[in-house]
C-alpha cells in the first residue's frame, strides 16, 4: 500500500522511487490504435482537439477548434461534435460561441459542459452548459472578461459536475494564471475557491484537468507541477501523486480506473525529463500504474510540442479515446479481443 500523504523529505523520496518503479513495471498495453474512425463531413478537417468525453448513452462527445487551433474567424463551424460508437457523426453545434474550446464534461443527465480557455472582446473565459440537443442552459463567467473574481475566470481549462450537482472548474491555463479550483452549486451560485500559484500541497501551476472517483474525491491534473493532487469536495488536500506523469487529461471510469494523458513530458519547454509521453492507467485505490500506452509520435524533444493525447475518455466497452492537439485528430484505442477490461 502506498503512503498517500507527503509529510517529510523521506516520503517525497519514496514517492519519487515509486514513480520510477511504476513507469518501469507498467505492462504492455492491450489496446491497438484505430485512426480515422470518426467521420467528419466531407471537406471538413480536424482542428486541435483537447476535449473528449463519453456520454451516458455511450456516445462520444468532442470539442475541437474549428479546423484550426482557434475558432476565431470560423463562426460558421460547429466545434462540438457527437459520434456514435462506430464513428458516425450524430450532430454538431456551437458555431460562433467559442474562441478556444478546451475542456469538456458530460454529466449524468447528458448535459454537455465546455470550457472556453481564451477570449476576444465578446466571447471566451467562460463555461457553457448545453443540453444533449445543443440548447444553451447556463453560463459561468463573464464573456470576454479575464478576471479573478468569484464570477470570473481567466482561461478555465476543465469542468466537472459531481453526483450532487455541484460544479467544479479548474481556472488558469498556463502557469501564470489564476491557478485555482472554483466550486459552484448546481444553479451556478458561487460556493468557494481554493488554490494559488506554487508547488506546495494545495497550490497549482496550470491546473489542467479534473476527474472524480466513486468515493467523491476530486483529482486535479496539476500539469505545470508534473503531478496530480487529490482533494475532498471542500478543497481539503488528501494526497499528491507523481507516478501518473505530467497530466494534461484525466478520466476515471466506473471501476475506478484512472487514465492520465501525458502530452508534455520530456520536451524542452516543459521539462519532466526522463518521462515518456502517453496514457498511464491504474486503479485509484492502490495508485499503481499498471499499463502505459506510449505516444505514437514521440518527436525530437528539442523540436516537439504538445503531442498525442491531451484529453482522454473511456467508453463502457473499455475503448480509450485520445483527443490530440498537435496531430489534430481523435484517436481510438480498441481493446484486443483476448484481453479482459480492467476490474
Amino acid at each position: 500500500m502506498i503512503n498517500r500523504s507527503i509529510k517529510s523529505g523521506n516520503t517525497v523520496f519514496a514517492l519519487v522511487l515509486m514513480a520510477f518503479a511504476s513507469q518501469a513495471i507498467a505492462a504492455d498495453h492491450p489496446w491497438r490504435a484505430v485512426d480515422g474512425w470518426a467521420k467528419l463531413p466531407e471537406g471538413r478537417e480536424w482542428g486541435a482537439t483537447s476535449a473528449v468525453y463519453t456520454g451516458p448513452n455511450n456516445t462520444i462527445w468532442v470539442a475541437e477548434r474549428c479546423g484550426q487551433n482557434s475558432c476565431i474567424g470560423k463562426d460558421d463551424v460547429d466545434p462540438i461534435l457527437q459520434f456514435d460508437a462506430d464513428g458516425n457523426l450524430l450532430q454538431s453545434f456551437g458555431a460562433g460561441l467559442f474562441t478556444w474550446p478546451h475542456g469538456i464534461h458530460v454529466d449524468a443527465d447528458g448535459n454537455v459542459w465546455i470550457t472556453d480557455a481564451r477570449g476576444d472582446e465578446t466571447r471566451g473565459h467562460q463555461v457553457i452548459k448545453f443540453d444533449a440537443r445543443g440548447n444553451e442552459l447556463m453560463r459561468l463567467g463573464k464573456a470576454g472578461v479575464a478576471g479573478d473574481g468569484n464570477d470570473e475566470f481567466n482561461q478555465p481549462s476543465d469542468v466537472l459536475v459531481a453526483p450532487n450537482g455541484d460544479i467544479f472548474v479548474v481556472d488558469g491555463h498556463g502557469s501564470e494564471g489564476n491557478n485555482r479550483v472554483v466550486k459552484f452549486s448546481s444553479d451556478g451560485t458561487f460556493i468557494k475557491t481554493w488554490g494559488s500559484t506554487g508547488a506546495e500541497a494545495g497550490e497549482f501551476r496550470d491546473p489542467h484537468a479534473l476527474a472524480m472517483d466513486s468515493l467523491g474525491r476530486l483529482f486535479v491534473g496539476d500539469r505545470g507541477n508534473s503531478r496530480l493532487q487529490i482533494f475532498d469536495q471542500d478543497g481539503n488536500w488528501i494526497a499528491t501523486w507523481t507516478q501518473f506523469g505530467r497530466p494534461s487529461g484525466l478520466f476515471i471510469d466506473k471501476n475506478d480506473i484512472l487514465y492520465s494523458a501525458d502530452s508534455e513530458s520530456h520536451v524542452e519547454w516543459s521539462g519532466n525529463w526522463g518521462w515518456k509521453r502517453g496514457i498511464r492507467i491504474g486503479s485509484v485505490h492502490d495508485a499503481w500504474v499498471t499499463a502505459f500506452i506510449p505516444d505514437p509520435g514521440q518527436p525530437d524533444p528539442y523540436n516537439g510540442g504538445t503531442t498525442a493525447a491531451e484529453g482522454v475518455a473511456v467508453d463502457a466497452a473499455g475503448n480509450i479515446y485520445g483527443a490530440e492537439v498537435g496531430p489534430r485528430k481523435l484517436r481510438k484505442y480498441v481493446r484486443n479481443s483476448w484481453e479482459k477490461p480492467p476490474e
